[in-house]
């Protein structure tokens, strides 16, 4: 054989090779990260709820795993958002309250604070790496144009609501679709109205287009058109966030005897002539969401290469008035006992406005119907899902990798203490170290309340505070906060020394 026919051969040889490795080279992960709003710990079927039936989401959790200690990274909105997406728990967190964009950039006329141009999301780093990238649904992390748009946050294509406060119509005037703002609504339907008197009727609060339908259309086309390459699809839908706006056809699916009492809308937002059925309703549609999306993963071949993650951004809405049983929005919380025996509710960092369900599903590397009590939180899905796809994480993460937790059923030893700083309703803080929860509240109040320490182990409604016998706790705490608060001028707190 010549020297050139050798080379020849060779060179076959090679490509060969090549073939055969790229076509053994397994497809990249997708990922699939669905975001209820004020989702309560007790209103999944999964984890415990009698009433609302939710069959696709406990078909998750029967093909996945469960877990009873997830936490979001703050009890309400946009500072959870902010902890998802950068991996910064509140104490190193740009965005730290619900803050209207108006109050620090007047030029903007909807949408939160928005995150830097230095703060880096989990999408951008998806996006840099290939990977197709989509959100559907709420973001309120920064107005279109500003640094916080989403298109400039690692989201090829975002299609919702940018703004929270307009989120709470599901009849508003517009949408976006990235920098386009579509109308959808010529009459919309404000979020918040009050009717002491007279018959509450339901179509006098319903209007055109219903914006949650055209959100998930949008999330099963951008599935259909990306199943053969890489993608995150975030869906950060706004169910069971009030005001009640749910389809008729969906409130008559829940009995008519639940509501003997109609909703004014004393507690805020929108009247509705069946309170329970209506909360019920929204729970359930966002069940059937859940239940399209992983029709779509099945029909296009990818659900068992796309890990799906199923979560809340905190705990159900609080009381507001003294002389009702309703709660924010006229949710009656007690009826479906939506905490499950937590204690507190949305805005608080007790049990029932943080700690959220979590559900995870990838067949074949995820055992199903797995049960998991490790502690963890949204600052940990930063490290987690770069380690799912195979993508290094960027430096100075709070969270931690949950991968071998989520594949081998591996319980950590420990874990760095999960750290809340929250500015809002008062001002509190909170430190949960291994099984013990350090919590102070009323700190931005004239009458600050006392240092609580609670053993979540035996004590899961917080029942019994130690802190009368747990003082090491208390100065653990203090050297905690003291140490990973950075300073926040925007959204500050006092962070308590153990003789305040």
């Amino acid at each position: 054989m010549t020297l050139k026919q050798l080379f020849s051969v060779s060179l076959s040889f090679l490509a060969c090779f090549a073939a055969v490795t790229q076509a053994a080279d397994p497809p990249r992960l997708n990922v699939v990260f669905i975001l209820a709003d004020d989702l309560g710990w007790g209103e999944l079927g999964c984890y415990g709820q009698q009433k609302i039936p939710t069959p696709h989401i406990d078909r998750l959790a029967a093909q996945g795993m469960r877990f009873t200690r997830h936490y979001t990274g703050a009890p309400v909105c946009a500072p959870a958002r902010c902890a998802l997406m950068t991996g910064k728990h509140l104490g190193h967190a740009e965005v730290r309250g619900n803050f209207r964009v108006q109050a620090a950039f007047p030029e903007f006329d909807e949408g939160q604070y928005p995150l830097s141009e230095q703060a880096v999301t989990v999408a951008q780093v998806f996006q840099r790496a290939g990977y197709a990238t989509a959100a559907m649904g709420k973001w309120g992390l920064g107005p279109v144009g500003s640094t916080g748009d989403p298109n400039r946050k690692g989201f090829d294509l975002f299609f919702g609501y940018n703004c929270q406060g307009v989120a709470h119509s599901y009849y508003p005037s517009h949408l976006w679709r990235n920098a386009e703002r579509i109308p959808i609504n010529a009459n919309p339907i404000p979020g918040h109205q009050r009717q002491p008197e007279g018959e509450v009727r339901l179509e006098d609060w319903t209007g055109e287009t219903y914006a949650p339908k055209l959100m998930i259309a949008e999330a099963i086309k951008f599935l259909e058109a990306n199943h053969a390459r890489p993608f995150l699809l975030y869906l950060p839908f706004i169910e069971p966030h009030v005001a009640m706006h749910p389809p008729r056809e969906s409130v008559e699916r829940f009995p008519a005897e639940w509501d003997a009492e109609v909703y004014r809308g004393q507690c805020g937002y929108l009247p509705h002539p069946r309170p329970r059925a209506g909360y019920a309703a929204m729970i359930s549609d966002l069940d059937g969401y859940v239940g399209r999306v992983m029709e779509t993963l099945n029909r296009t071949g990818v659900a068992d290469r796309t890990l799906v993650i199923f979560t809340s951004d905190n705990g159900t809405t609080h009381p507001r008035l003294p002389d009702t049983h309703f709660h924010v929005g006229g949710v009656d919380a007690a009826f479906f006992n939506s905490t499950a025996g937590l204690r507190g509710y949305k805005g608080s960092l007790y049990e029932g406005g943080i700690r959220v369900p979590l559900i995870v599903r990838l067949p074949g590397r995820i055992e199903a119907g797995a049960v998991s009590d490790v502690p963890s939180y949204f600052p940990d899905w930063f490290p987690t899902l770069c380690a799912a796809a195979g993508l290094e994480t960027p430096p100075g993460m709070d969270g931690e990798n949950l991968w071998p937790v989520l594949t081998e059923g591996v319980v950590p030893e420990s874990r760095n203490p999960m750290v809340w700083v929250f500015p809002e309703y008062g001002g509190q803080v909170a430190v949960r170290i291994g099984d013990y929860k350090v919590v102070r509240q009323g700190l931005k109040t004239k009458t600050p309340g006392d240092w609580e320490v609670y053993d979540l182990s035996r004590d899961h409604a917080e029942e019994h505070d130690l802190a009368s016998t747990r003082d090491d706790l208390v100065r653990e705490a203090e050297t905690i906060l003291r140490r990973e608060v950075a300073e926040n001028s925007r959204f500050p707190v006092p962070i308590p020394g153990v003789s305040n």
